[in-house]
């Protein structure tokens, strides 16, 4: 809960300690087939992982549910495939691959989670450290920092969840103009139905 995540800053505050934290990116309104299922540079889900791992202090990429579906059995850790025959279209019935597919987006949602790790400058002298000149062991600076980055971090990854998404659409739609993007989006669309 919110009040529980204010506790926890506050808590840590106090003792001059740092928090990581996870934050999760779902982009709706992903069109089908952004990405590649035969290329490995281009697979949608590698380069979510790769853009989000390169923002700094961030040490776990998930999509979907990818940590907790590893444990599962297969036939517990796959999205069933469903005709609905009032939009004319497939959907799946949940979202643990994050909407994404064989390298490529389904058209479902895309659900990219981050870990961050706590940030290693503290407001307290405990971190074992040691002196380059006398190599000796000692105990870090105290220094200003923030408890956390968490927050900052969601709108790090949302940025970072769109410009690959944005390039992709670009690779896939093209168009010199957003007018002519927009209408080669339509027809691609209009393919679909």
């Amino acid at each position: 809960s919110e009040a529980a995540m204010v506790k926890a800053v506050e808590d840590a505050a106090r003792e001059g300690d740092s928090l990581g934290g996870i934050v999760e990116v779902i982009a709706y309104g992903v069109p089908v087939g952004l990405g590649s299922h035969v290329h490995w540079d281009r697979k949608i889900d590698a380069n979510l992982a790769q853009a989000i791992m390169s923002i700094q202090a961030v040490k776990g990429v998930e999509i979907g549910d990818g940590f907790e579906v590893a444990g599962r059995r297969g036939s517990q850790a796959h999205d069933p495939i469903e005709w609905d025959a009032s939009t004319s279209s497939y959907r799946r019935l949940s979202a643990l691959a994050g909407g994404t597919e064989g390298g490529m987006t389904t058209g479902e949602p895309v659900i990219v989670r981050a870990a961050m790790k706590p940030l290693a400058t503290l407001n307290r002298p405990t971190l074992q450290t040691v002196d380059v000149v006398t190599k000796e062991s000692t105990v870090s600076f105290k220094e200003r920092t923030d408890v956390t980055a968490v927050p900052a971090l969601g709108v790090v990854v949302e940025t970072m969840v769109a410009l690959v998404l944005a390039s992709e659409a670009q690779r896939k739609f093209g168009g010199d103009s957003l007018g002519e993007f927009v209408a080669n989006a339509g027809a691609f669309r209009e393919t679909l139905r």
